[in-house]
């Protein structure tokens, strides 16, 4: 048990926190990083986008419903460390199996407890997303700065393969089978191919070196690019298939990581956010509806859209840009900051969004962007089988 053991934790520009070791007992290294969601703390630690970053939970008080064999979003916990202010001393919640800080020991995650997370949070919102590390086996603050600022960082970070699937794997459609969509995983939660199997989708996962062949041998209509972790200048591989399904013509649909793939297929660049996007408290204008939903978000990159200064200024109104595969619109924008939420391919079927409709836990304004996948491909069955009439 590692409680009322010491611990630190050091931002690589200096500033040091101490408190409590809560779960792993050990040394971890990360980008630091802060949620805002006042639930769902299962679900976040179980989400492979979090895969190399230290998560700061603003909620203060963490663990009081404990953890569960259901809500997982992935078979593991990824998160490379956890930041809390107030622990539960007791879980209490039926659906309750087991403590959440003996599950992050037997899974070694290192975190703290105790922390001032308001101060912490406050500095990342000044300075920045930024590398650090937590130790509750050295408690010299300089040692373990030297340490932190030799660790590895996001930008430049090639995750996919780190956290994809070994091997393919099939989810059936819930009551009668209307389509096949072939996913991606980039680092899918486990949510997508549930909110998809709702609509009578059966989703075949597969390992992110996939080809479009291997994509399309499942009999696939369409095509879904998975959330995931890392930098997504990176990605060369996912950026050709998805110009490959674009040129083909097949419906195609992505999520986070998944958007900014897409982004990149149809010719845009992308850059780091300041601080990143992470919570479930995020307003989203959906410029087809005129609606603003609340949204799940978990994301540190986003899409350059031409013409705007990286997170300055606002995105030109309606403004359609000419690529290689036709013309593309922005589709959702964040209210807070006027990033690129989504975007829509207008002469090829193929739309994104940056944050997370299939949130969990987490609000569901934004559920209905899967019904637009259906109905996309739906659409495009219609006219093939026109077409070969």
């Amino acid at each position: 048990m590692s409680r009322g053991r010491s611990a630190i934790l050091v931002l690589e520009d200096g500033r040091t926190f101490h408190g409590e070791a809560y779960g792993g007992v050990g040394e971890t290294f990360g980008e630091a990083v802060f949620n805002t969601g006042m639930t769902g703390y299962q679900e976040t630690l179980t989400d492979p986008s979090y895969h190399r970053q230290v998560v700061v939970q603003t909620a203060p008080h963490i663990g009081n419903t404990g953890v569960n064999a259901d809500d997982d979003e992935s078979a593991r916990i990824w998160v490379a460390g956890y930041v809390v202010r107030d622990p539960a001393r007791t879980a209490s919640n039926w659906r309750s199996t087991g403590e959440l800080a003996d599950r992050l020991a037997a899974e070694g995650v290192v975190g703290i407890s105790g922390v001032d997370t308001r101060a912490l949070t406050r500095h990342l919102r000044e300075r920045g997303a930024m590398r650090v590390g937590i130790s509750s086996v050295d408690d010299d603050p300089r040692a373990l700065l030297a340490r932190v600022r030799q660790s590895p960082q996001m930008v430049g970070a090639d995750l996919s393969a780190e956290v994809t699937t070994a091997q393919p794997y099939v989810v059936a459609a819930e009551g009668t089978h209307r389509f096949t969509v072939a996913a991606l995983d980039l680092g899918i939660k486990r949510n997508v191919p549930r909110r998809l199997a709702a609509r009578g989708v059966t989703t075949h996962v597969l390992p992110a070196g996939s080809s479009v062949d291997d994509l399309l041998a499942t009999g696939a209509d369409a095509v879904f690019l998975s959330p995931g972790p890392g930098d997504p200048a990176t990605a060369d591989g996912p950026v050709a298939l998805a110009r490959e399904v674009l040129g083909r013509r097949i419906p195609l649909f992505g999520i986070c990581f998944g958007s900014q793939i897409l982004g990149r297929a149809l010719g845009f660049g992308t850059y780091k956010l300041g601080y990143g996007h992470r919570g479930i408290n995020q307003p989203v204008l959906d410029r087809a509806t005129g609606k603003v939903e609340v949204t799940s978000h978990n994301h540190g990159f986003a899409v350059a859209w031409p013409g705007r200064e990286a997170e300055r200024g606002a995105v030109v109104p309606d403004q359609v840009i000419d690529t290689e595969f036709g013309g593309v619109q922005v589709s959702h924008v964040c209210l807070n900051d006027n990033v690129v939420e989504g975007l829509r391919a207008i002469d090829v079927p193929a739309f994104t969004v940056q944050y997370h409709p299939e949130a969990a836990a987490g609000p569901h304004d934004a559920d209905y962007l899967f019904d637009r996948f259906a109905e996309l491909i739906e659409g495009r069955t219609h006219s093939e089988g026109r077409a070969n009439a």
